[in-house]
C-alpha cells in the first residue's frame, strides 16, 4: 500500500498554512531592524505621516532626521511622535536630495518611501530626477554595513518614472561593493516593491 504521507510533514505543513509573505510596509522593518542600533546615524527622507520616523526613533538613542517638503507632513508626524512620547527627532522642512546640507555623517540605515502623502494631495509627490539625485547621494555615504531601503510605487505616473530610473541605477552599482536586493509581488499588476541597498 502506498503512503499517504505529506510531503511537507502532517502537523508542520498545517501549522505553516497560515502564514502569508510580509507585505511591503512590515517587510521594510524587518529590513530596517538589524542595521537600527543605540548609536547611529538614521534617515528617513520621505517623512510622510511620520511611520517610519517613528520606528527608527524608538530603535534608538541618536536623533533620527526625517525631511519632508510639505508643512502637513512635518504636523502630522510630529503629532505622532508627540503621541508616543518620542522626542530623539530632528524634523527638516526641505527636499531629501539637499540632506548633505543638514547630514554629514555616513549613514547606518535609511529608508524612502516614496509617492505622494497618504491622504494629502495626490498631486504632490516626490519627484524623479531629485529622488535619483537623493538615492545616488544615500548609496555613496552609506558606512560599511550600511542599508538603504526604497519603496517604489509604479502604479502612477510618476511613480512609474522613479521606479524606472531608480532601479536601473541599483541594478548599475558595483556587487563588490553593494549587494541589492528586490522584493515585489510579481502576480500582482504594477503593485509597490521594495529595493534594498547594502554596502558591504
Amino acid at each position: 500500500m502506498k503512503s499517504t504521507k505529506s510531503f511537507c510533514g502532517g502537523t508542520a505543513c498545517r501549522e505553516r498554512s497560515g502564514t502569508t509573505l510580509e507585505r511591503i510596509l512590515d517587510f521594510v522593518k524587518t529590513l530596517l531592524l538589524p542595521h537600527v542600533k543605540p548609536a547611529g546615524n538614521y534617515l528617513d527622507f520621505t517623512m510622510g505621516n511620520g511611520h517610519d520616523t517613528l520606528f527608527l526613533a524608538q530603535h534608538t538613542q541618536s536623533v533620527v532626521t526625517a525631511f519632508d517638503i510639505q508643512p502637513q507632513a512635518l504636523a502630522s508626524t510630529q503629532k505622532r511622535l508627540e503621541e508616543h512620547g518620542v522626542s530623539n527627532v530632528r524634523l527638516i522642512l526641505d527636499s531629501h536630495h539637499r540632506f548633505l546640507e543638514y547630514v554629514n555623517d555616513p549613514i547606518d540605515a535609511a529608508v524612502f518611501n516614496l509617492g505622494y502623502l497618504p491622504n494629502g494631495d495626490k498631486s504632490v509627490t516626490t519627484l524623479p530626477q531629485t529622488t535619483l539625485q537623493a538615492v545616488s547621494l544615500a548609496v555613496n555615504n552609506l558606512c560599511k554595513g550600511g542599508l538603504l531601503v526604497i519603496v517604489l510605487y509604479p502604479g502612477h505616473p510618476q511613480g512609474k518614472l522613479e521606479s524606472e530610473l531608480i532601479e536601473p541605477f541599483c541594478i548599475s552599482l558595483n556587487a563588490k561593493e553593494y549587494d541589492v536586493l528586490k522584493y515585489d509581488f510579481i502576480n500582482k499588476s504594477s503593485p509597490p516593491y521594495i529595493l534594498a541597498v547594502l554596502r558591504k
